[in-house]
């Protein structure tokens, strides 16, 4: 079932307003967000081979633009890599991407996913929720945003210690009641979501 990119794109920015800025899971993202400055890019593919194709396209048009314009990059891959796994093998084909491209260094991808799950975890253990998202998604984050975001954070490490207290507070209730999961219209890829 293919999703709709209104509902997909409406989901994301609820994800990112409630969780990823409500939540401070990421102390940077609400200046670029209120500056219309985060490019949302929702994917139709399904083959791994096509979205390869889409992240080439976006990588190359984020460093073609200035950061004023389009600071940070969210592909969204509703139709691609249900499994974690998957995404997670996927992960080392889009590195080799930026290689080839000659962007190691001036941009990483971040990723997100509704069955994210850190090494050495249980997969109901609340502190993966930090990295889900309610679709498959890749932030393509330029390197000197991260540089003056650091500057401006100096215990930038301690942030992702903050996130795990700040979601274990928050417990398993009050993530779902954050409502960040896909819509009911719009499947989510695993059991995980509202």
């Amino acid at each position: 079932m293919l999703h709709s990119p209104d509902i997909v794109d409406q989901d994301t920015r609820r994800w990112l307003e409630r969780a990823v800025i409500g939540l401070n899971l990421c102390p940077f993202a609400k200046g670029v967000y209120v500056k219309n400055q985060v490019h949302f890019a929702i994917s139709p593919s399904s083959d791994g081979r096509e979205v390869l194709q889409e992240l080439e396209r976006e990588l190359n048009d984020l460093v073609a633009l200035a950061p004023e314009v389009r600071d940070t990059t969210l592909l969204v891959l509703p139709e691609a890599f249900a499994d974690f796994l998957d995404f997670n093998d996927f992960l080392a084909e889009a590195d080799a991407l930026l290689a080839r491209l000659g962007l190691e260094g001036e941009i990483q991808i971040a990723n997100f996913h509704p069955r994210f799950q850190f090494a050495g975890t249980a997969e109901d253990d609340i502190t993966n929720c930090t990295n889900r998202s309610p679709y498959p998604t890749l932030h393509l984050i330029r390197e000197s945003s991260i540089d003056r975001a650091v500057e401006a954070f100096p215990e930038a490490e301690a942030i992702y210690e903050v996130n795990m207290a700040t979601l274990e507070r928050l417990g398993e209730p009050g993530w779902r009641a954050l409502d960040v999961g896909p819509s009911p219209a719009a499947p989510a890829c695993g059991k995980l979501g509202p």
